[in-house]
Formats: structure tokens, sequence, C-alpha cells
């Protein structure tokens, strides 16, 4: 019976880093303080802005759907856009709020699952989505002439679907990378969400090549996406500033700024994010600059479109004057048609 129980020891043992992934039920999400009050400041901040995306993500989603001047492929993408924004944010602050107000931090595998899938996919998408509407900016005023037949409906749904797809692609791959990893240490994640970077922290593999793999696939893929964006941007600003016009550089500045921001905002944070050494900054600044990752630009990303946005403003004007004209005329045609 010794010999057996030796055996079995040495065979658990050789096995470990493959079945260890099995024995993990739950993670434990770090939170921002341990003190209550702060806790539900924390809670009240992330409602804010959690409300704040919700409603101005599907507000833009509903002005370019209802408003048949807004059916063009810029707002195609934007409303896109919004819709991976809102998304985004819903997979990991609703959580959040949860976590602080009830003092839990539990999150099964299943769970975490779930939300490295969603964030890797969401995020991959909304990358793709902005070199599609670089492209679309750069063929609207470089290409005036062609636009119509360059941008037509049929290549808008398919540079669409190919976002969205190969967003839920490198999900996949990033989700079937991770949680191949065994985790023999402290199930404590380093941060308020499952996300690959501080689940590599805390997990016992010493080799993560389909990770590396993954990682430097998209790094490449990136740095393409970024390279388009440039090249359109630079030939945007050359075109623009030979417009005889000032009203017309004016106009094409005022759509293509938003867009540029947005950019600079999201890879700044994905860089700092996925491609910094582990130990190079505290936890604190991971948590923030998470929070600047995943949380802000959902919320400021329709703030920054619509109030730059003549088109965007008119729209919203027609339809709630649309709204509010409505049922006065139907007030008024009541009394004749109920005689």
């Amino acid at each position: 019976r010794e010999w057996i129980r030796v055996l079995q020891g040495a065979f658990w043992a050789w096995d470990l880093p493959m079945t260890n992934i099995s024995a993990v039920r739950e993670f434990l999400l770090l939170g921002f303080s341990e003190v209550r009050e702060l806790q539900l400041v924390q809670a009240a901040l992330f409602l804010l802005f959690y409300l704040a995306a919700l409603t101005g993500n599907l507000l833009i989603v509903a002005v370019t759907l209802l408003d048949r001047r807004l059916r063009t492929p810029m707002y195609f993408f934007l409303r896109n856009l919004s819709v991976l924004d809102f998304c985004l944010v819903t997979v990991t602050v609703p959580n959040s709020i949860h976590n602080s107000l009830t003092d839990r931090r539990s999150i099964s595998l299943v769970g975490c699952t779930v939300q490295v899938f969603s964030v890797a996919w969401f995020a991959g998408s909304e990358l793709f989505v902005l070199t599609a509407m670089s492209y679309d900016r750069y063929a609207a005023i470089c290409l005036p002439l062609r636009y119509e037949v360059v941008m037509d409906r049929g290549a808008c749904g398919k540079l669409a679907a190919a976002s969205w797809l190969g967003g839920g692609l490198f999900a996949a791959m990033y989700s079937a990378g991770t949680f191949s990893l065994s985790f023999c240490g402290s199930n404590t994640v380093p941060q308020f969400f499952c996300d690959i970077p501080p689940l590599l922290k805390i997990t016992c593999s010493e080799k993560h090549i389909a990770i590396d793999a993954t990682l430097i696939f998209e790094a490449a893929l990136g740095v393409v996406c970024f390279a388009s964006i440039a090249v359109s941007y630079v030939r945007i600003f050359g075109a623009v500033l030979r417009m005889p016009a000032a009203e017309g550089r004016g106009r094409a500045f005022s759509t293509c700024l938003p867009h540029l921001v947005v950019v600079t905002v999201f890879f700044s944070a994905g860089i700092f994010v996925y491609f910094k050494p582990p130990s190079d900054s505290s936890l604190i600044v991971d948590l923030l600059v998470s929070v600047f990752y995943t949380v802000v630009p959902p919320a400021l990303n329709p703030l920054i479109y619509s109030l730059r946005n003549r088109d965007m403003k008119a729209a919203m004007g027609r339809i709630l004057k649309r709204s509010l004209t409505q049922p006065l005329l139907w007030y008024r045609m009541s009394p004749s048609l109920c005689r």
C-alpha cells in the first residue's frame, strides 16, 4: 500500500501542470481598497461611468439608425464602435459594481473565462473597426469621386464582419492559451476583472508558448493597423491642407480629429497594458490604467464624436423635435377622430 501511495503521489506531481487547472473552481478579483467607504465610492463612480457609456452609445446607435441622413459608411462604422464600447464596458463594470456593493470578490472559472474571451474579443474588434474608419475617412477625403464605389454597402459589411470575426478569432486563441496554463499558487487576480496579463502573474507555468505566439502575432497585426491608420492620416492631412476653402478644411478636420483622439487613447492604453514587463509598475498604477482602458473610453467616445460632429447634433435635434411634435399632432387630431 505504501508503494501504491508513493506511485500515486509521483503520478500526481508529474501530471500536475495538465490537471491543476481543473482543480481551480474560482478566482478572487482584487478591489481598489479594503475600506468599505471607498468601495462604495468606487461603486458609485463606476455606476456613473456605466450609465454615461450606456446612454451615450445607445443614443448613437439609435440616432444613426433612425436618421436616414446618417446612413453613410462613416456612421455605420461609428455604430459598430458604439456597440463594441457598450459590450466592453458591460462585461467588466457591472460585475465590479456588484462586488463592491456586496463586498465579494469571487468569480467562477467559467465567469473568468467569459470575461477574458469577451474583453479580448471586443478590444480586438475595436482595433479593426478603428482601422476601417480611418480607411473610410481616407476614401472620403482623398478619393471623393470614387468614394461611393469604394465604400459601398457590400464593402462596409465585409469590413465590419471581418472586424468582428477577427476579434473573435484572437479572443479564442488568447482564451485557449491562457486557460491551458496551470494555476498552482494564489488564485487572487491582481485586477478588478479577469484579463490575460494579471492571470499570467499568478500562473505557475514557466512556458507561455501559446500566449507568446498569439501576442507576437497580434503585435505584428497591431503594427500593421497602426501603420495603416498613420498612412491614411498623413494622406488625409496632406489633402486637407491643399483645400482652397477654409470651411472645407474645418469640416474635414472636425470629422477626423475625434477618430484620431480615440485611436491615440486606445493604442496608448493597450500598449501599456499588454506589452509592458510585469514588474515595471505598481498595482495601483495597473488598476488605474485598466480603468482608463476599459471604463473611461466607452463613456467618453460618444461625447467626443457627438460634440464635435455637426451632423450628429443636427440629427439629434431632428429626432427630438419629431418625438415632441408627433404626440402633439396626435392629441390635436384625436377629437376629430372620436367624432
